[in-house]
């Protein structure tokens, strides 16, 4: 990519920060601000090559800006960082580019949209799958939620860490394709998790089992993924089962908003509502298995 641009990314998690190495390596101009300075701090240890600048606040990183993306925690989070008093709108100037990688609710992000609006700024809902692995490696893939000349606006600093970019449809359409996304998840770790336990108290070779039946119909990312780390009792892996709990809540809510019935994604929900209960929360999602007994053990 020839042109670099004044990039602020706001919200250094495991996944904001990848994210905002890529876009250094890039070649843009990078501010960066996060809520917890000593992260901000962290970050520019962990990445001495980079010379990014640290603002104190949202408004002061927006200030100057071409493009602000953020990446932080829930509604509440997004909005005050972005609509506060000293928020990314506060300062951001016309023809700006916003773009949110948060997984919310739709109706804080076609909040945004409107407010956007009428500033003059482009807005981009984009919540994002791929996993840590993917930030890592700048491989995710992003649902993008907006009117499609701020997706053409968004996409030359997006494609800094993604292999994909699929523009969904309007502002907030990015969210609820997460939901989706989710929804299908949570199903299916959930008979994973059945499907590796059954396999290990049948007493059968977990890697057999595996060649025999990742090739076909049962064969999914999780499977690939987790499969032989299920069965091994590891799940130190990217995604936490307290966001998986928010996520579905979030399509839970929506669902409850347009009259559908989401009887499985409720149902796993309330497993791991056990899990964060045994003090799992923080464990990868896939320890679900943890659950289901295994019977017949040798």
């Amino acid at each position: 990519m020839s042109e670099k641009r004044k990039v602020s990314f706001l919200g250094l998690g495991v996944m904001g920060g990848a994210i905002a190495r890529h876009i250094g390596n890039a070649g843009h101009e990078l501010t960066i601000y996060n809520r917890s300075p000593i992260r901000a701090e962290k970050w520019q240890e962990a990445n001495p090559g980079l010379a990014a600048r640290v603002a104190e606040s949202p408004a002061e990183a927006a200030r100057g800006a071409d493009v602000v993306i953020t990446c932080v925690g829930n509604d509440d989070d997004l909005a005050d960082v972005v609509l506060g008093p000293q928020g990314v709108f506060s300062t951001l100037g016309k023809g700006g580019v916003f773009i949110d990688h948060t997984t919310v609710s739709a109706r804080i992000a076609r909040q945004i949209a409107v407010e956007a609006r009428d500033l003059q700024i482009h807005c981009i809902d984009a919540p994002m799958t791929g996993s840590q692995i993917g930030a890592e490696n700048g491989t995710l893939t992003l649902m993008c939620g907006g009117r499609a000349d701020a997706i053409e606006a968004g996409s030359p600093v997006m494609s800094a860490y993604s292999s994909r970019i699929v523009h969904v449809g309007k502002a907030g359409a990015g969210q609820t394709t997460k939901m989706a996304n989710q929804i299908c998840i949570a199903g299916i770790v959930a008979s994973l998790a059945e499907a590796v336990r059954f396999a290990q108290s049948s007493h059968l070779d977990m890697e057999k089992v595996f060649e025999a039946i990742s090739g076909g119909a049962a064969q999914s990312w999780q499977m690939d993924n987790r499969w032989m780390t299920m069965a091994a009792d590891e799940f130190d892996f990217g995604f936490a089962i307290d966001w998986m709990r928010k996520d579905l809540g979030l399509a839970m809510d929506e669902g409850r908003g347009i009259g559908v019935s989401l009887p499985v994604a409720a149902l796993v929900d309330q497993f791991y509502a056990e899990l964060q209960a045994m003090g799992g929360g923080r464990e990868d999602t896939s320890a679900l298995i943890r659950r289901l007994p295994r019977r017949g053990a040798k």
